[in-house]
């Protein structure tokens, strides 16, 4: 398993969060699911197939995460498997996967009731013992959310006829779907419905490739003042960002963390520059690490690009640096 698909496992297998998710996708950020409602439940898909001569097979794949949830959206209590599988690149083939992982744990469920019944004898007629299934037996129904953890588009298939050889309206209708549960950041326009720290991680993702974009996000969420360090943990796993945990408060300032990155990548960018036309004094170097005006390093750096010696730019600069 990959850094980040671990990490999405990490975050996402907090209740709190994975409630949030369910609750924004299935009902719009209302506070349907609960918490304490959630219980886990073992990620290992395991089916028992017979082939020939009764032989059995086993087939056994694995979740990233699969939770028991009691809902109260009605008058009536409904109880659901909720799974996430989570994609830090896109894959192509998706739909497939999950049909997969939801055909298996249906299976399991018939197999699970098939050996109660033969424990308890309780068969009803020869079709039910053929079956393993009594005619009033039900399954709890399955819904997988998948979450990509990147910036970009989702250009995948979302449904199993998109990746189907055959555009005959007349053919398909016989083709059963599955239409992919998918939450791409991207593509979210109402982070206000989530009410965990998960809003301001698919927040960042989305606005990662676009420095301006970064900058209105972070000052216009004031809770990036103050975010807790699993967020900027794995804020800095799906965006490659660097900024460090103040790990004695448990929570950082992400807005003056950005700041400070911004900073460092200014500075990282005039020595670099000033390196290849020249060696900047000691002196030089300490006087642009010191500085902390953002629009002093960018007009530095415009100096750095277009000078031809370490003197052209001190000159640009207006900088004397005391050897």
């Amino acid at each position: 398993m990959g850094a980040k698909d671990a990490k999405a496992r990490e975050f996402l297998s907090n209740n709190e969060r994975f409630a949030d998710l369910f609750n924004y996708y299935l009902f719009e950020g209302r506070q349907v699911i609960r918490p304490e409602d959630l219980e886990e439940r073992d990620t290992a898909e395991v089916l028992s197939l017979y082939g020939r001569n009764r032989k059995e097979i086993q087939k056994q794949k694995w979740r990233d995460l699969l939770k028991h949830a009691i809902i109260k959206a009605t008058k009536t209590t409904v109880f659901v498997l909720l799974g996430i599988e989570n994609q830090s690149d896109i894959h192509y083939a998706m739909p497939v996967k999950n049909i997969i992982y939801d055909g298996m744990n249906y299976g399991t469920q018939v197999v699970e009731a098939a050996r109660k019944h033969r424990k308890d004898k309780d068969y009803g007629s020869e079709a039910e013992f053929l079956s393993g299934f009594r005619k009033e037996d039900k399954l709890t129904p399955v819904i997988t959310l998948t979450v990509y953890w990147g910036a970009d588009e989702w250009d995948a298939p979302r449904s199993l006829h998109e990746m189907l050889a055959v555009s005959d309206l007349h053919i398909l209708k016989y083709v059963e779907d599955y239409h992919l549960h998918l939450i791409v950041p991207n593509e979210i326009t109402d982070f206000g419905r989530l009410r965990t720290s998960l809003r301001e991680v698919l927040e960042i993702i989305k606005a990662s490739d676009d420095r301006k974009k970064m900058q209105e996000v972070l000052s216009g969420n004031p809770r990036f003042k103050s975010l807790e360090n699993e967020a900027v943990s794995a804020i800095n796993v799906f965006t490659g960002l660097k900024v460090p945990l103040n790990k004695k408060e448990r929570k950082t300032d992400m807005c003056k963390a950005w700041e400070e990155q911004r900073r460092i990548g200014k500075v990282e960018d005039i020595m670099d520059l000033l390196e290849e036309i020249g060696e900047p004094s000691s002196a030089l170097e300490k006087l642009i690490m010191e500085q902390t005006d953002l629009e002093v390093l960018s007009r530095w750096l415009k100096y750095a690009a277009k000078a031809e010696s370490i003197e052209a730019f001190e000159k640009a600069a207006g900088l004397i640096a005391d050897v």
